[in-house]
């Protein structure tokens, strides 16, 4: 709003004479002077009501501060409460309350869940994305990676002769008379010279070939995620390293626990045997099973690990009552331990109801506490994914198969009475067979604290604790098993924690064979064709598009001088 000009405030009048343009204009500048010098006060809401209340006898602090609220103090006064009848009052409150609900402003002040629930505040978001991903390979960082070529990698083994006792050579003595002679002539060959020497030896041999495999991984990053990122991170980076990190840890895995189905390899893995279920009473630390219904339907597949899974047993049953229920069965060569799923009701209600209840690394899975209801159903089990036709067989079913030195399925805790006794048997039974002297076992973290423990459990251990003079005001406690001295060669065997071995097996590796002139200079290799490649995609559509590849294989040359400890039970 502008000022009245300065002739309509101070021109002619009927009450005052003609004033000169020079009076107006002096008595307008002196308008205009006072008023800037007049003093200025800024009134809000709050000296509004409080000049209201001022000399009424009214409570400041009391007062509504919203809309809402000024409506519900006028419905209690006495005017309106004697002015209405009582449906009308009733209608008017209603219609309050389900205004209140639809416009929650009008009772709601500005605060950090007002008008808005996240608030009208601002974000203090931290970039980048922290990457809380462990993601170790010791076997691909230590296995040497050699080239190959072609579709296979072939090699020829002498496996034995007269003297070795192996390969299926016999052994023969030696000694000559003068008189002795022998024919090496083929039978059949009509050559019946005989010549004075001893008896000639013998050789056994095998050609091994394995075919090498394909192998990928991608990720894709669209438009809208890596634009939408900037100022926060760079998506197409991520997803790179991401690639590149995840490619190392599925070949890690497949070095440890992959299976081949190709000629030569071990194939997929049988379902368990002799499935049996035990109910009993519930021990100390065990929880009674719930969830029951009648009976309790179990079935079993022999576990791979990682990759996968055997088929499904047929069921087995029991009524267990509010016990809990011991799972027992044979499992095959090779297994890393067994799935159980488990379904209840007063008959079989099938695979679809019957639900992952958990794994085992032995014979042995305890039942207790809420049955499963949701989750993985068996019926998802409808085939074997234990090997794969793009794959070799790893580490751990290598030192667990058919041509392996040594393998024994516990199915119990580890000795506390002979602490490490399980590998020098093994060390033994390697040495007899081929003189294996083994480099380092590999065991599951709870597998080796087990072993730590039953050092210092022994009551025939050696084993003791010693405090210095310095350590009185802070003891370090606890003590770990890293190296076990082979009984039978004096060599140390390292003990080490693979982050991705299942619990309960423990390959034991050699890395060098204790044979001169062997042309075996390391015993597990990778050989690949190509070795890990990234691809970005040309770019075809709203995205940006990277993939993984190699081709390649994992060898054993000698694995009759690899053994296994397996079906460790869990402390």
């Amino acid at each position: 709003m502008s000022l009245p000009k300065a002739d309509t405030l101070f021109g002619e009048s009927p009450e005052a004479p003609q004033l000169s343009k020079a009076d107006v204009s002096s008595r307008f500048d002196e308008l205009m002077t006072a008023l800037d010098q007049a003093p200025t006060r800024t009134l809000g809401p709050g000296d509004i009501v409080k000049a209201f209340s001022e000399g009424r006898g009214i409570n400041f602090a009391e007062q509504p501060t919203s809309a809402f609220g000024m409506l519900t103090k006028a419905m209690e006064t006495p005017e309106v409460v004697k002015g209405l009848s009582a449906d009308a009052l009733a209608s008017v409150t209603e219609a309050l309350a389900q205004l209140k609900a639809q416009q929650p402003d009008l009772v709601k002040d500005i605060t950090t869940s007002s008008p808005l629930s996240s608030g009208l505040v601002a974000f203090d978001l931290e970039a980048p994305a922290k990457m809380l991903t462990p993601r170790p390979t010791p076997l691909r960082n230590r296995i040497p990676r050699k080239k190959g070529i072609g579709l296979s990698h072939r090699f020829k083994v002498i496996s034995g002769f007269t003297g070795t006792a192996t390969g299926g050579v016999a052994n023969i003595h030696p000694g000559i008379q003068d008189t002795t002679q022998n024919n090496f002539a083929p039978s059949g060959s009509g050559n019946s010279l005989y010549y004075a020497r001893g008896p000639k030896i013998s050789y056994a041999g095998y050609d091994k070939t394995v075919p090498y495999s394909q192998f990928s991984v991608s990720d894709e990053v669209t438009w809208s995620a890596q634009y939408a990122g900037q100022g926060y991170q760079d998506i197409r980076q991520l997803s790179r390293t991401s690639l590149l990190y995840s490619s190392m840890l599925l070949e890690e895995r497949m070095l440890l626990l992959g299976r081949g189905t190709a000629s030569g390899f071990l194939g997929a893995l049988a379902a368990p045997t002799g499935l049996t279920l035990t109910a009993r009473s519930a021990a100390t630390g065990e929880t009674a099973i719930t969830g029951l219904t009648t009976n309790i339907y179990v079935k079993v597949t022999a576990d791979a690990g990682d990759f996968g899974q055997s088929v499904l047993t047929s069921a087995a049953t029991v009524a267990p009552s509010t016990q809990v229920v011991d799972v027992t069965c044979v499992l095959p060569a090779g297994a890393t331990g067994m799935r159980v799923y488990v379904s209840t009701g007063a008959s079989d209600p099938g695979d679809a109801a019957r639900w992952y209840a958990g794994k085992a690394g032995y014979n042995t899975f305890t039942i207790q506490g809420a049955l499963p209801t949701a989750g993985t159903a068996a019926s998802a089990v409808s085939a074997d994914t234990s090997a794969y036709a793009a794959g070799y067989d790893g580490i751990l079913p290598v030192c667990t198969g058919a041509d392996s030195g040594y393998v024994n399925r516990l199915n119990a805790a580890l000795s506390t009475t002979n602490p490490g006794g399980e590998w020098q048997t093994a060390f033994a039974a390697l040495y007899d067979a081929v003189k294996a002297d083994p480099d380092r076992t590999l065991l599951n973290g709870s597998d080796r604290k087990q072993l730590s423990d039953a050092l210092k459990k022994s009551a025939s251990s050696n084993y003791r604790m010693t405090i210095t003079q310095d350590q009185l005001t802070g003891v370090t406690i606890g003590d770990v098993v890293n190296t076990i001295i082979n009984e039978v060669t004096g060599k140390g065997v390292a003990v080490e924690v693979h982050p991705w071995m299942p619990q309960g097996n423990a390959p034991i590796i050699s890395d060098q064979l204790p044979l001169p002139d062997s042309q075996v200079s390391d015993v597990w290799s990778v050989f690949n064709v190509q070795d890990l490649m990234g691809i970005d995609w040309p770019v075809n559509q709203f995205a940006f598009e990277s993939s993984s590849y190699w081709m390649g294989t994992l060898l054993c040359y000698a694995p009759a001088w690899n053994g296994a400890l397996t079906g460790i039970a869990k402390a």
